[in-house]
C-alpha cells in the first residue's frame, strides 16, 4: 500500500496545478499526504482489525480534517484489498464494501473493484495485457488508449469513470515504478488521486516501491499512518524493495 501513498504524496503539489510533463521534482515542500493516504490506511485497519468501513472513515477523518477532503474518490483508497483478499470473487466482493459507505452508485463500486483487481492481478504475476484485457472486459473501460493522447485534452474530473481507466493507462504505459507515477501526474487533473491509483497496481506489479521513493514518502507520514502501513506490510506483503 506505500505505492498508493507515494503516488498521493508525489501528486499532491499539482492537484490544482496541473503540469503536462513527465519532468517534474518527485518530492518538494510542497508534497504531502492527502485524504487519499488516511483514507488508505482506514481501509488498512480495517482490513488489519476488523469492524466496518464507515466507522473507520469516520474516525480517521475526524483525525485529520484538513487534509483536503474531497466528495469523490471510492478507487483511491481500495488498494489494500488487492493484497489482503486471496481470490477474484472475494476481491470484488471486498472492494464493493469499501466503495458503499460513501459510493453506493455503480460507478463508484465499479472503479474501486477495478482498482482492486488490477492490483490483485499485479500481485499475483498477471501481465500487462492480461491486466488490460481482464479490467476492460469486466468493467467496459477503455484501456487501449495511450497516456500521450489522454494527455491534451484531460482536465480535473474526480468521478471514477474519468479517473480510474487514466490512472490505469498510466501504470499500462509504464517501465517502471517512478516513471508509472510520473506518467498519471503528466495528465493533469486530480493528480494526487490519478496517481495513488496508479501506485498501488504500479507497486504490486513491479514488486515494490524503490528504495528512495519509500523513504521519501515514509518521512512526510505520520506515526499512526506509519504504523498501519508497518503492519499492513508485515501481515500482506512488502512495501518496499
Amino acid at each position: 500500500m506505500l505505492g498508493a501513498i507515494a503516488g498521493d504524496v508525489i501528486g499532491s503539489p499539482y492537484e490544482f496545478d496541473s503540469i503536462k510533463t513527465t519532468s517534474f521534482p518527485l518530492f518538494g515542500p510542497r508534497s504531502e499526504f492527502t485524504d487519499d493516504t488516511v483514507l488508505t490506511c482506514a481501509v488498512a485497519e480495517t482490513l488489519l482489525d476488523g469492524g466496518d468501513y464507515a466507522t473507520a472513515f469516520r474516525r480517521w477523518g475526524r483525525r485529520y480534517p484538513n487534509v483536503g477532503w474531497g466528495g469523490r474518490g471510492s478507487a483511491m483508497r481500495v488498494g489494500p484489498v488487492g493484497w489482503a483478499c486471496a481470490t477474484v470473487e472475494d476481491v470484488l466482493a471486498e472492494a464493493e464494501r469499501t466503495a458503499l459507505p460513501t459510493h453506493d452508485h455503480p460507478e463508484g463500486i465499479k472503479g474501486a473493484q477495478a482498482t482492486a483487481l488490477a492490483v490483485f492481478l499485479a500481485r499475483t504475476g498477471a501481465g500487462k495485457e492480461a491486466i488490460r484485457e481482464e479490467i476492460a472486459g469486466r468493467f467496459g473501460y477503455d484501456l487501449g488508449r495511450t497516456v500521450d493522447s489522454i494527455r491534451p485534452t484531460y482536465g480535473f474530473d474526480e468521478t471514477c469513470q474519468r479517473t480510474v481507466p487514466e490512472a490505469l493507462v498510466a501504470f499500462l504505459d509504464s517501465t517502471g515504478f517512478e516513471h508509472a507515477l510520473r506518467l498519471a501526474v503528466s495528465l493533469g487533473g486530480d493528480s494526487d488521486t490519478l496517481a495513488c491509483i496508479t501506485g498501488s497496481v504500479a507497486e504490486a506489479f513491479y514488486g515494490g516501491v524503490p528504495a528512495g521513493i519509500a523513504e521519501e514518502t515514509r518521512r512526510r507520514l505520520s506515526p499512526d499512518l506509519l504504523g498501519i502501513v508497518d503492519r499492513f506490510a508485515a501481515r500482506f506483503g512488502k512495501h518496499d524493495r
